[in-house]
């Protein structure tokens, strides 16, 4: 197996909404694009699916190692041998990559976030830096659009969490911020309890405001002239919307209890629908 077809099957897998945006580029974006999402599956799944802290640490240390190893010329892992030809070509910097290595590590020691301020840390990490990423493979012109590119990646990370409340509570995490729930008298037990009480809803209902209010931000941000080139990224946004306005819809307080995804087909759809007709905010 190539360590290019190792990145395409490690990102078909994962069924994420971005594996659909990369299918309608050309194919050395394609590949660039889809081993940084491996990398990033990579790194994660070595906390996620590691329940020994120390063996996640050292997992952690080795991906920080392989990334230094990278930029020296130097790859052992097939997803850094996908990644090595794209880090010049696409001037990738090595320290977003550590930061993205970073963020995964904040996940073995909070399980709690008392502000939000400190939950932009950890956004900023695991898909702010991810977006600019992003945005450096799809192709730019203004720097403007490094900063829309962070600010969707927020966004996107956002929407997981709210999507993924019960799930995150079934690991004893809550990502939302401490402070809002004092604000919204939500005590964690509730979370926890999986309890779908009125406060929960509140809660949920102000998160879900804020998460559009940072997709609106990032395509304000984005400059027209790069509106083109980005399209993966808006193409990724149509899906991520869609889910959040189906979560409010279907009511927000039931991510306590179940897990809302879209279908393949409907991510198909909005992915041709929006590479075709634009992204309509």
């Amino acid at each position: 197996m190539t360590p290019d077809q190792y990145c395409e099957d490690k990102a078909a897998a994962s069924g994420s909404s971005f594996y659909y945006s990369f299918r309608f580029l050309p194919e050395a974006r394609r590949r660039a694009i889809t081993a940084l999402y491996a990398f990033c599956r990579e790194v994660d799944d070595a906390v996620d699916e590691c329940h020994d802290l120390s063996v996640a640490q050292a997992k952690l240390a080795w991906w920080r190692g392989q990334v230094q190893r990278a930029y020296r010329g130097e790859v052992d892992h097939p997803v850094m041998r996908a990644l090595l030809p794209h880090l010049e070509a696409f001037h990738l910097p090595q320290s977003e990559l550590e930061e993205i290595v970073d963020g995964m590590e904040m996940d073995l020691s909070m399980v709690r976030y008392q502000r939000f301020q400190d939950l932009l840390l950890y956004c900023h990490r695991v898909a702010g830096v991810v977006g600019k990423l992003a945005a450096r493979i799809f192709g730019y012109t203004d720097e403007r659009t490094l900063e829309y590119a962070h600010e969707l990646g927020v966004a996107f990370q956002l929407t997981n969490i709210i999507r993924d409340v019960g799930e995150d509570a079934r690991r004893d995490r809550i990502y939302l911020p401490m402070e809002e729930l004092q604000r919204f008298n939500c005590p964690a037990m509730d979370i926890l309890h999986f309890e779908e009480s009125d406060a929960f809803k509140s809660l949920m209902a102000f998160q879900i405001e804020r998460a559009h209010e940072h997709y609106r931000k990032a395509w304000e941000l984005l400059p027209a002239a790069d509106r083109k080139s980005q399209r993966p990224g808006l193409l990724m946004a149509a899906i991520y919307r869609a889910t959040l306005r189906e979560i409010q819809q279907d009511g927000p307080a039931k991510v306590l209890n179940q897990r809302l995804s879209l279908g393949t087909g409907r991510k198909l759809w909005l992915a041709w629908k929006t590479w075709t007709f634009g992204y309509k905010p």
